[in-house]
């Protein structure tokens, strides 16, 4: 099985599922994005925003593809760029911080540590831009697949809550701390290796 992960683009853009292409819940604030709906213009919306945000500062996504299929993204970017996150009790997001805006990984391809590798992937690219951690509003009630990421998911994968609440959590993850713990697993696990290719085959009974 294929898999890699992608910057996302404009030119990509098409490989998100139809309904998040469309959704402004994070990229306007509330009024307008409400506005923006029922004008039918959240498509275009989606879109300028997206472009703006690689203008300006990069890209601020990842698509998964696994034997070319798209079956995941991750969305995330600057807390300046994502208007409802000032919206939240447990706002704002810190300043050394970026902010894990939502992601999405297709029924039938969940379970197979691909969230970890999206945590990973996107850890990679924001130190390389000087940032220390990610930050990301959970639903501690999530029930099923929508805007925000369930707690009980980001807890899973190495978050920890900064700011408790009984619906929306504020979460942390210390970037320098999730490298190093999939560079001591590989260590663990090239190690594992060397020392099974030293052991003697087992001659048949």
């Amino acid at each position: 099985m294929g898999r890699r992960l992608v910057p996302l683009t404009l030119d990509n853009l098409q490989d998100l599922p139809r309904r998040c292409r469309s959704c402004v819940f994070w990229e306007l604030d509330p009024v307008t994005g409400e506005a923006a709906v029922k004008a039918g213009t959240s498509a275009p919306e989606k879109e300028a925003w997206i472009s703006a945000v690689l203008l300006e500062w990069g890209s601020c996504g990842r698509v998964v593809y696994v034997d070319e299929v798209p079956v995941g993204f991750v969305l995330y970017a600057p807390p300046a760029y994502v208007p409802r996150a000032t919206a939240f009790p447990t706002s704002p997001v810190s300043p050394d911080a970026v902010q894990l805006i939502t992601a999405w990984i297709m029924p039938g391809y969940q379970g197979q540590g691909l969230g970890r590798v999206m945590v990973q992937t996107v850890a990679k690219d924001l130190l390389r831009r000087g940032f220390r951690a990610i930050e990301a509003f959970g639903d501690a009630r999530w029930e099923g697949p929508a805007c925000l990421l369930p707690a009980e998911h980001l807890l899973a994968v190495g978050f920890k809550t900064v700011r408790p609440h009984a619906v929306h959590p504020r979460l942390r993850l210390e970037l320098r701390s999730t490298l190093s713990w999939k560079e001591d697993v590989e260590l663990a696990l090239d190690r594992l290796l060397r020392a099974a290719r030293k052991e003697p085959a087992l001659r048949p009974l």
